[in-house]
């Protein structure tokens, strides 16, 4: 029995020592680790600028837009840039600028719809120097139909009284705005 033994004996320590080894190197914490899913970071940042300023001319070599923002982010995955503090001056080619700002934007990809979030002011003094100012939470504008709208309440103030409704749909190169509901208005009569 004893020879037995020790012939057993080294193939015994070996086995229990690859085991040991094997234990060591493949601890159960390993296996949690291994099977959790890595987390993927679906805001990845692939580019960033500050105090950033754009201008942008039509094809007849005047003035398009003219924008700023206090920041700027990029997000691969999804196309989209988000700013802080964004401000627009928009000429649509004429001398008189609307000035457009907030506190947040989201440029969707492609520039195709641009969300203003929080604060969002756009303004415009006519050629008879006439103020206008529209005010609401949020207002999605896509630029390449020239059209922009939201379902938040809504305020406008003009040279001749004050307007608000909930909701609104803006055609701008037609100049027009249509307020959806709960439409209210104060007006001087001249």
């Amino acid at each position: 029995m004893v020879g037995k033994l020790r012939t057993w004996l080294p193939l015994l320590l070996i086995a229990f020592g690859l085991a040991a080894l094997g234990y060591w190197n493949i601890r159960p914490e390993s296996f949690l680790q291994s099977t959790a899913a890595p987390a993927s970071n679906e805001r990845t940042i692939d580019f960033y600028a500050e105090t950033v300023h754009a201008v942008q001319f039509r094809e007849d070599g005047k003035r398009d837009y003219d924008m700023h923002s206090d920041h700027l982010e990029h997000v691969q995955s999804t196309d989209v840039t988000y700013l802080t503090k964004p401000r627009m001056e928009l000429y649509r080619g004429e001398d008189i600028p609307w000035h457009i700002r907030s506190e947040r934007g989201e440029v969707g990809p492609e520039g195709e719809q641009v969300e203003l979030i929080d604060s969002v002011r756009v303004e415009r003094t006519d050629t008879q120097g006439r103020p206008s100012i529209l005010t609401t939470s949020r207002l999605t504008v896509f630029p390449d139909r020239e059209y922009a709208q939201t379902d938040q309440a809504v305020r406008i103030d003009a040279a001749n009284g004050v307007t608000t409704g909930q909701g609104m749909k803006a055609y701008l190169n037609e100049g027009r705005m249509i307020l959806l509901s709960n439409v209210r208005g104060q007006h001087e009569a001249r």
